[in-house]
Formats: structure tokens, C-alpha cells, sequence
């Protein structure tokens, strides 16, 4: 039994065909992208692309799957590169080492990819993603916040007018209106978000303006994210 005769007895030969001749670009490989990854690569998908200009640091062992003592300070593409290579060694996978951005845009060959996933930070840089996705013609599924959020039971995935309680989805919402886009998949959380400590509360010596987090919203966000991807090149 080889590794993918399990997927063969749900999809079968021509649905892994389709999914091995698939070119999958994942913008972001953080808490929710490192895991959309990780399932394209366990499912088949033949072709990854991996854009993140950061390194794994200390803090990401909370709830990366890329991030180990062994993997800090590393670049996040390199080191997803050699996962997805150690699970399936001919997935085709190319690092992109660097920001996404609207002034380098350009440089991304939206073209050649068949589904694009939009796991960043950034509302600039997602709004990129989408527009250029649409201009190539290539489905593009968007990840909306996942941090100060405990509950992964309250992720759902929705057409982007339909989301509700989530703060990035409200912008986004705004932002895409405003760009006359009228459809956009996305993951999101109907979760309140959960108001965090203070510093005085936690102890910690300084805190950056960023959101709590925990494993289990980003994993199962990413997880989501990949099973939407598989449906859609599988045309399910």
C-alpha cells in the first residue's frame, strides 16, 4: 500500500491525477498556513509554492507546526520545504523567502497557479492576493482572524459578506467593496474575541501589540482552508 491508497479509495485515480497535476501558492506559512501545507502535502497536491519572509523564533513553538527548538532562526519557507519533503519527496516545492507585497506583485506568476491561499497578516498584502488571484482567474480562499480566539468549533467557511463578530472580516468586508469584489471564500471565527491580560497581570517584562494565541484556531483554520482547496480542484 503506498502512501496515497487511502486517498485513492475516496477520490480515486483520476481526483489524485487532478490533485498531483495542481500548483497550490500559500501566502503566509505561520499558525494557519504551516498547517494548510501540511495537508496539501499529506493529500497529494503536486506542486506547493510557500511565500514568508520570517524565521521561526521562539514564540511560534506555541502553535506553529513548523516551529521546534531545532527550527529557530530559521527561514519558515525553508524549513516547511524540507516537512513537505520528508512526507511526500515529489511534491515540486519553490521558496519565496520574502515579503508579498502591492509594489512587488508582479514578480508572483499568479498564472501558473492553480488555488491561492491567503494565510498573511497584513490587510495591504491580502487585499493584493485577492485582486491578483481574480485578474489570473485563479480561486483564492482567505484566512480572517484567528488570534485571541480559544474555540475552533466557531470557524466557519462563508462567502466574505456573510461573515459576522470577526474584526478582520469586518474590514475586509469594507475593503473589498470598495474594490467591487463581490465573492471572496473565506475562514473565520463567529468566536468574541478574548480580551487579553495586562502586562502587569502576565508579568512580562514588555508585550508587543499582537493578538493571544493558542494552537488550536489556527490549526484547525488551516486545516479547513486545505479540505476547501481539495474540494474545489477536485470540483466537489
Amino acid at each position: 500500500m503506498d502512501q496515497f491508497e487511502r486517498i485513492r479509495m475516496l477520490i480515486g485515480d483520476d481526483g489524485l491525477a487532478k490533485l498531483r497535476a495542481s500548483k497550490v501558492a500559500v501566502f503566509g506559512i505561520g499558525g494557519v498556513g504551516g498547517y494548510v501545507c501540511e495537508a496539501l502535502a499529506r493529500s497529494g497536491v503536486g506542486a506547493l509554492e510557500l511565500i514568508d519572509h520570517d524565521r521561526v523564533s521562539e514564540s511560534n513553538l506555541n502553535r506553529q507546526i513548523i516551529a521546534t527548538r531545532d527550527s529557530i532562526g530559521r527561514l519558515k519557507t525553508e524549513v516547511m520545504a524540507e516537512r513537505i519533503h520528508s512526507i511526500c519527496p515529489d511534491t515540486e516545492v519553490t521558496q519565496r523567502p520574502c515579503f508579498f507585497l502591492p509594489e512587488n506583485a508582479g514578480e508572483f506568476p499568479f498564472e501558473t497557479y492553480s488555488y491561492a491561499v491567503d494565510a498573511v497578516d497584513t490587510v495591504a498584502a491580502k487585499i493584493e492576493i485577492i485582486l491578483c488571484a481574480r485578474e489570473a482567474g485563479v480561486p483564492v480562499i482567505s484566512s480572517m482572524g484567528t488570534g485571541n480566539k480559544m474555540n475552533p468549533g466557531e470557524l466557519k467557511v462563508a462567502d466574505i459578506t456573510k461573515t459576522r463578530v470577526c474584526p478582520l472580516a469586518r474590514v475586509m468586508r469594507r475593503e473589498m467593496k470598495k474594490r467591487g469584489v463581490e465573492q471572496l471564500k473565506v475562514v473565520y471565527s463567529e468566536e468574541e474575541p478574548m480580551v487579553q491580560l495586562s502586562k502587569a497581570e502576565t508579568g512580562a517584562e514588555s508585550r508587543k501589540i499582537a493578538p493571544g494565541s493558542m494552537i488550536f484556531v489556527p490549526a484547525a483554520a488551516g486545516l479547513m482552508i486545505a479540505s476547501e482547496v481539495v474540494k474545489d480542484l477536485l470540483g466537489q
